[in-house]
């Protein structure tokens, strides 16, 4: 919703500043649709020169997460520490064989199918299952520290990869102006062939040159940087998951105490996705 109504701010606020200040709209309106075809065509030949065939699948989907907002609500994070606790509780209640037949089956497990949202985020899935699995084929005998280290790891990969499309934003805004001067430039040499014209003539074509510096500085800082910006504070945010859920099994494994270890988790969450100690209590004595 505040991408739609900081567009529409935006457009209404320049181009409606422009003529209330007596600005006149119609040279800049016939030439847009010239210039636009110019630098959005120059913008969108650059991001296939520059990144594969699933980048650019992810920059598609990193646009909607711009409109859409963070992918996780407080009830994901509950339902993450649900989750997560309910299989470290079967660890150290039951063992590791009763652990199994759930981290090498998610789709089959009757604790990971409670938790529908989750189930589609398969590398929250494969964080959690893959640490538990070195946990089982070690018997418990292996260091805490050591699953850290590898989720730390795992972690870290999937964020590259995460943030890659939110930096390609970031890249295409910083090449608009430069774009935007490419356009304006074919305009300058368009009007020097047309120096014999009446000055009328060669000062409409030379302010239509000019919309192509206008529109690239446009689009750069006021359209794809914004977006830029919003997709990697979404992406940030929805990170903060897989940290969830690595506190909670790291704790765990360290033989902290239960509340020690639902705070270990709570901590990383934003303050607006936050759930209370009672949140958690409350829904994790529901689920027993």
């Amino acid at each position: 919703m505040f991408p739609v109504i900081g567009l529409v701010v935006l457009i209404g606020l320049v181009f409606g500043g422009f003529a209330f200040t007596g600005g006149n709209l119609t040279p800049v309106l016939e030439a847009m649709p010239h210039e636009m075809l110019i630098i959005g065509g120059a913008a969108i030949g650059a991001l296939i020169i520059g990144n594969s065939g699933g980048e650019l699948k992810a920059l598609g989907a990193a646009m909607g997460t711009v409109f859409k907002g963070p992918r996780y609500k407080k009830q994901d994070y509950l339902d993450a520490i649900f989750l997560t606790s309910r299989l470290m509780k079967m660890l150290r209640t039951d063992g590791p064989v009763a652990v199994e037949p759930h981290i090498e089956d998610p789709k089959s497990s009757a604790i990971f199918t409670q938790y529908p949202r989750l189930m589609k985020d398969q590398t929250l899935i494969h964080l959690i299952t893959d640490a538990l699995r070195l946990v089982v084929v070690s018997s418990g005998t292996l260091d805490p520290h050591a699953v850290e280290d590898v989720m730390d790891n795992t972690v870290k990969t999937h964020h590259h990869h995460a943030i890659r499309p939110a930096d390609s934003l970031q890249n295409l805004s910083d090449a608009l102006p430069a774009l935007g001067i490419v356009a304006a430039v074919l305009g300058v040499v368009k009007t020097m062939g047309s120096i014999d014209k009446p000055p009328a003539v060669l000062g409409a074509m030379i302010g239509s040159a000019l919309v192509g510096t206008f529109l690239g500085v446009l689009l750069s800082y006021g359209m794809v940087g914004p977006f830029a910006v919003r997709a990697k504070s979404a992406i940030e945010e929805d990170a903060a998951i897989y940290h969830v859920v690595k506190q909670i099994i790291i704790a765990s494994l360290h033989g902290h105490p239960q509340p020690l270890v639902i705070e270990a988790a709570r901590s990383g969450i934003a303050h607006h996705n936050q759930p209370s100690f009672s949140d958690v209590f409350d829904g994790m004595r529901a689920a027993r």
